[in-house]
């Protein structure tokens, strides 16, 4: 006798399965406007660390340009 074929099943990643437990208990107006939030937080977050790294270049090149 032959033995039946191993199928393999893939573990859902846990963002998976937080994605479908959200989906159960969020109507979808509330997962959009949570998830559009989510993504206002990680562009302020960009935003504020290119305007640090603007910050950081500007003074670097006010303090070169002072040197005698």
């Amino acid at each position: 006798m032959q033995a039946a074929p191993v199928r393999a099943t893939a573990i859902p990643s846990f963002t998976t399965a937080l994605r479908a437990v959200e989906s159960l208990l969020m109507s979808s107006g509330q997962r959009t406007a949570r998830r559009n939030a989510w993504t206002s937080v990680l562009e302020d977050r960009r935003r504020a660390k290119d305007r640090v790294e603007a910050q950081r270049v500007l003074e670097q090149s006010v303090s070169v340009s002072v040197r005698p």
